[in-house]
């Protein structure tokens, strides 16, 4: 590293920096292939009393899915070199995150409408009414200002009597528009809110129920934004195009309709400049939609990495890597933030440039129809009617051009959200065969099984996998990290299927079984790492039977040897945990989750790094208890712990997904194999507590 660090920079790299577009960064191309970002510094060091400028080299590897490891180089121009590490994490997102192109589905949506049809009918006749009440009003207007108009030239008219019909017909309009716009839009409130809380529970349904597969290739930020934000674009722009379009579109019909009636010479100069300025109002519409999806992506990547930081926020806070989250996150937040400026400034030249426009118009409008006043052709009237239609169009045009950008958005949205609706498992879950508690026995048998990871199908993790586990037997399977333990686990729970070969639970695969009732009854899984949720330790518990007294709760927490602890909390089993049992130790969390599984009182126990988290004395305690718990009843133990397997009925050692020694303690102690081996690695480590 001296002799790196003292290296002459023309030794060690010959940069040929371009400028990447106008971010501030340059990249350095190695057969004009870009290979390192470098981000121009202008640092001045002391060396030999001169002053040199220089630049800093970022070149990255990639070790793992989201993380990269860089080396930094900040180089001189006198040929000092300073070496520093750097890391950052590639933000990650589905490709089809803002993808436009999912399908909508209109079928699915008129089966949501349907139960509101009547309420959703109310709501479109109310929005046409208003429509028809603001084409209407104008006219009325024309009226009145005609009324006042003559009373100049005919002083001795009586005003009220004149004015008081037009008056009252006015009034009648406001009213009934007030009226007509309170029910449209409270209608419309309840159609959407309905029609969204019935499409987000049924999104959630078919989240909950898709393969463990799926869940391994999702990202939690983005389901939950699909539940949420994309439900609720959905929701907005159903509601704005349900009322503001069919309302601008009638009030377009309508107000051209009285424009031609009013004035056919004054109509055609109008519409001659309007759909020029429509198809251009259009065109930059689009532009600044594409680059509002744009800004949208990328406030998301920063949402994902605040996200990622906090809910892992032990880790970051173990590594001290508090400024290097913040940085990231507040790369990503200026991208974002000159996107959205960039936003502002066209929407700021937009909405400017159809003021002028509108404005424009009216001065147009008040011209020409004073010059058609003047001739006798209008009225006072005429214009003034004239000139609020011709306002109540160009609102209505501009109102269809926003309403445009809320629809391809509503669209996309709803076309994400009922792409995971209509998503079917791959799995297939249509059996429903179960065995009477009084006949089930519990022999499990493994066949020739062949397995891989959905997500990693080239990685074979079981191959030609057999084993039998009889009933009322204790079965502990051991060997080395990544061998496929937990793999049999899974495999057993049915949250993957085999490739190959067949699972057996009292010689009926375990597809023909109904999987809530194996999984809900049959099987009792204990984890290696337990998962609580943010309510209570009692509620927690009893996850495992919803039905269960409060003393069946209490009993269970006894056996686990959880309830002396859990006596001790301020609120005892009301205490609530905290998000993920955040405010428990380790030890705690586990030992709620083994009374979770004791309290479901299962024919089988799956016993995955059961007793991982807890102490020697706490281990003994809760091994006792399992030791009772257990008996008469199928068991497969998954652990390394010497203690934990030492006392099972059958030891089966894995080994690249295969098995190569079975036994028990001392038979397989005897043969000297991989086995022993383990064992005496295990009595070479001074910090070991008796694991395998």
């Amino acid at each position: 590293m001296w002799q790196l660090l003292h290296t002459p920079c023309c030794q060690l790299i010959k940069p040929r920096l371009v400028p990447f577009q106008s971010s501030g960064y340059y990249v350095n191309l190695v057969k004009n292939k870009p290979s390192f970002i470098a981000k121009r510094y202008f640092t001045e060091v002391q060396k030999s009393s001169e002053k040199s400028k220089g630049f800093f080299i970022y070149s990255p590897w990639k070790l793992c899915t989201g993380i990269s490891l860089g080396l930094g180089l900040r180089v001189y121009y006198n040929g000092s070199v300073f070496c520093k590490a750097h890391v950052s994490r590639t933000v990650q997102r589905r490709p089809n995150l803002h993808d436009d192109s999912a399908k909508f589905d209109w079928k699915r949506f008129l089966e949501y409408l349907l139960p509101h049809k009547w309420l959703l009918a109310a709501a479109v006749a109310s929005a046409l009414a208003v429509a028809f009440l603001n084409v209407y009003i104008p006219a009325m207007l024309g009226v009145i200002v005609n009324i006042l108009a003559d009373m100049r030239k005919n002083p001795g008219v009586d005003f009220i009597e004149e004015i008081k019909i037009p008056a009252l017909k006015m009034v009648s309009l406001y009213i009934g528009q007030a009226v007509f716009t309170f029910f449209y839009i409270h209608l419309l409130a309840q159609v959407g809110e309905r029609v969204a809380a019935q499409m987000k529970q049924d999104l959630f349904v078919s989240i909950i129920n898709q393969d463990m597969a799926f869940f391994d290739q999702e990202r939690t930020g983005e389901l939950v934004n699909r539940l949420t934000v994309d439900v609720q674009d959905f929701k907005s722009s159903f509601k704005q195009t349900i009322s503001g379009g069919l309302r601008a579109i009638t009030q377009v019909v309508g107000s051209a309709v009285s424009l031609l009636v009013i004035s056919p010479h004054l109509t055609g100069l109008t519409m001659i400049c309007v759909p020029s300025v429509v198809i251009g109002g259009t065109f930059i519409g689009s532009l600044l939609r594409k680059l509002s999806r744009e800004a949208q992506a990328q406030l998301e990547k920063a949402t994902l990495v605040a996200e990622e930081a906090i809910a892992n926020v032990r880790t970051v806070r173990a590594f001290a890597g508090e400024e290097s989250e913040a940085r990231m996150f507040a790369d990503e937040c200026n991208a974002a933030a000159e996107l959205s400026t960039e936003l502002g400034l066209g929407v700021g030249l937009f909405q400017a440039g159809t003021n002028l426009f509108l404005n424009g118009m009216v001065l147009a409008t008040m011209f020409l129809g004073g010059h058609l006043m003047s001739t006798g052709q209008m009225s006072a009237g005429d214009v003034m009617a004239f000139l609020v239609n011709a306002q109540t169009v160009q609102r209505s045009v501009a109102q269809l051009s926003l309403l445009f950008g809320s629809v391809v958005k509503g669209l996309s949205a709803g076309g994400r959200v009922f792409e995971y609706i209509n998503k079917e498992p791959t799995m297939d879950s249509s059996g429903r065969k179960i065995i009477k508690y009084h006949e089930f026995h519990g022999d499990i048998e493994f066949k020739n099984v062949v397995f891989a990871y959905p997500t990693r199908p080239e990685a074979v993790v079981l191959n030609n996998f057999n084993l039998k586990i009889p009933a009322g037997k204790t079965v502990a399977i051991v060997g080395t990290s990544g061998n496929g333990k937990s793999t049999i686990a899974a495999l057993l729970e049915r949250f993957y299927d085999v490739n190959d070969g067949v699972i057996t639970i009292d010689g009926v695969d375990v597809r023909e079984f109904d999987c809530k009732w194996l999984r809900g009854r049959a099987l009792g899984l204990i984890s290696q790492e337990p998962v609580l949720f943010a309510t209570t330790v009692k509620e927690n518990i009893r996850y495992g039977k919803p039905e269960a007294t409060d003393e069946e709760v209490y009993q269970a927490a006894m056996t686990a040897n959880a309830h002396d602890f859990i006596s001790g909390f301020p609120e005892g089993y009301n205490t609530m945990v905290g998000e993920r049992g955040m405010s428990l130790s380790g030890g705690q969390k586990q030992r709620i989750a083994i009374a979770r599984a004791v309290l479901k009182n299962p024919p089988v126990m799956i016993l995955d790094e059961a007793t991982s988290a807890l102490d020697s004395a706490s281990e003994k305690v809760v091994q006792t208890a399992l030791e009772g718990v257990t008996k008469g009843r199928t068991v497969l133990v998954i652990a390394h712990r010497l203690s934990t397997v030492m006392h099972a009925d059958l030891i089966v050692v894995l080994s690249k997904g295969k098995i190569v020694e079975m036994g028990t303690h001392e038979q397989l102690k005897k043969q000297k194999g991989f086995y022993w081996n383990l064992i005496k690695q295990q009595d070479q480590d001074p910090d070991s507590t008796r694991t395998l």
